[in-house]
């Protein structure tokens, strides 16, 4: 029987058991194995929820995942680095590192949440809170391996693969729960708490189990009261977690919230403010965005329907709106045989049916016989009809959301409009959103001219909504011709839009006009780069 590392090493307070080679050490190396596996699925969420947080918050996906990982990436070497003179106590500084990481990871959510919300901070403590957890996760690697070693001597190359194989098999075990087990179960806040809960008991369980007769009763001290520390700051953050998210939440809007929900795709947020005059102010914000106002909404929702409507109209398509307001307009029209309405968040359409102020305010329209309502991707939806041969539609809203984020931006691409110039009769109408031509002109334009790249002729013109400002839209025609500017003649009484007004809505300032720009593409999506930088300079 060879000799154990206490008989090579002096005396430790946080020496490593005395345990002789062979079979009885297999079970504490599986331990210490484990250990690395839930402590590398508990890293790798960590990581994946700052990343969510900030696709939820910022909008954009590929941003915010280069910065986290490259930051975490970096910090993770450094942190292998730093844990060098720890290894001289690798039992309690495994725990130590464990239980820190356990309270900064289980609280980063919140902690990114509120600095968005309250300050102007998001991005420093984004890269502040990935510094620190990087650095953390770095130091599991030198820890357990001194650890594992201490069980049985392998050679080095023996030993880094036993562990990296665990580290990345953990690494997968996160990855798959995260957005299958995680969010769907417990949510981003809860499910990232929960997490640092497992952490920190992977991390204890091998210093006080394996380790508990080699620690002195200094270390057994350390290691109880930072364990259970952290322990009541967790559980204490998760009693108060809703609280604590209703008070971020509450300061990033004026009035107060009557509803909030994360859905699969998005946060959603209903605000409603009642005045003493008995006008209510009733809004909309998604991943806190306005989507709308009802004392102004009007406007958009008549500007961006009606002129589309002059001609052939018993097929309706509506892209996004899934608030039913665009399909408001739609149903006015008597003759209007059948609309079909793409959304893609399946909330929204419940909201949009069920929610009491939103019926009233697009007049139960999605409860219309004439109108079928799909919860689903509408490029990929278009895709599908245009493989298909569907029959094409009289007029096509296109109501989406501003091409600020990398998800959205594929539905002003060339091929977006390539696809919906197949599923628009010839003789109908397009109708898209546009943004605006006052804060984003470039945007507005690469809009406009990806939309003729793709084979319609165009009118651009706008209207203004209070509260978004000067508002534009594209409408476009399958034939190429430039299609006449017009209210119909049979339209149901409007509150804003006049032949008069839209007359004068068709008249882009010169100093507004942008012509030298590119056609955004799937593969090259100028549109996001043009109104990130225009909205971030407005």
């Amino acid at each position: 029987m060879g000799p154990t590392t206490t008989d090579r090493d002096p005396p430790q307070a946080d020496a490593g058991p005395s345990r002789p080679s062979g079979p009885r050490s297999r079970p504490a190396r599986v331990v210490i194995l484990g250990a690395a596996l839930i402590c590398a699925a508990c890293g790798l969420v960590y990581e994946l929820a700052l990343i969510a947080l900030g696709s939820y918050l910022i909008g954009d996906t590929v941003v915010q995942a280069s910065i986290v990982v490259s930051v975490m990436v970096f910090a993770m070497g450094m942190g292998s680095l730093l844990a060098k003179p720890l290894q001289r106590y690798p039992a309690v500084s495994f725990a130590a590192v464990e239980s820190l990481l356990a309270l900064v990871g289980g609280i980063s959510v919140l902690v990114l949440y509120h600095a968005f919300a309250v300050t102007e901070a998001y991005t420093p403590m984004m890269v502040t809170l990935a510094l620190i957890i990087g650095a953390l996760i770095g130091a599991e690697i030198p820890l357990l391996m001194t650890l594992l070693q201490r069980i049985r001597a392998q050679d080095a190359g023996s030993a880094v693969a036993d562990m990296f194989a665990a580290d990345y098999l953990g690494a997968l075990a996160g990855g798959l729960a995260f957005p299958f087990i995680l969010l769907p179960a417990l949510g981003l806040v809860e499910g990232t708490i929960a997490t640092a809960g497992l952490n920190l008991v992977a991390g204890t369980v091998v210093v006080l189990w394996l380790f508990r007769r080699s620690l002195t009763k200094r270390a057994w001290a350390l290691i109880g009261t930072l364990v259970a520390a952290v322990a009541v700051v967790l559980l204490t953050v998760l009693w108060q977690a809703e609280e604590i998210e209703l008070d971020a939440r509450q300061r990033l809007f004026r009035d107060p919230i009557t509803h909030a929900e994360r859905s699969e795709y998005q946060e959603i947020v209903l605000t409603e403010r009642h005045r003493i005059s008995g006008v209510d102010d009733f809004r909309m914000f998604l991943n806190g965005d306005l989507q709308f106002a009802s004392p102004d909404e009007y406007r958009y929702h008549e500007s961006l329907v009606h002129p589309a409507m002059s001609g052939p109209r018993e097929r309706v398509l509506i892209l996004g709106g899934g608030d039913g307001l665009a399909l408001r307009e739609v149903l006015r029209y008597p003759d209007v045989d059948e609309v079909t309405l793409v959304e893609l968040d399946p909330a929204v359409l419940t909201l949009a049916r069920d929610h009491d102020s939103l019926r009233e305010l697009n007049d139960d329209a999605l409860a219309d016989p004439r109108v079928q309502a799909l919860a689903d991707d509408a490029f990929s939806w278009a895709r599908a009809q245009v493989d298909a041969a569907a029959e094409p539609y009289d007029v096509v809203i296109v109501d989406m959301p501003d091409p600020d984020a990398t998800a959205t931006s594929k539905v002003y691409s060339l091929e977006f409009y390539g696809m919906l110039h197949d599923l628009v009769a010839s003789d109908g109408r397009m109708v898209v959103q546009s943004g605006s031509p006052f804060f984003a002109p470039t945007s507005f334009a690469c809009i406009r001219e990806t939309i003729v790249a793709a084979g319609f002729g165009v009118a651009p013109y706008m209207a203004s909504v209070p509260s978004f400002g000067d508002w534009g839209f594209t409408l476009a025609r399958p034939s190429g011709a430039v299609p006449e500017l017009s209210v119909p003649d049979d339209a149901p009484d409007l509150r804003y839009l006049s032949p008069d007004v839209l007359e004068a809505a068709s008249v882009i300032p010169p100093d507004k006009v942008v012509t030298d720009v590119e056609i955004s593409t799937l593969l090259d999506p100028v549109i996001l780069d043009y109104a990130r930088s225009e909205w971030q300079t407005s």
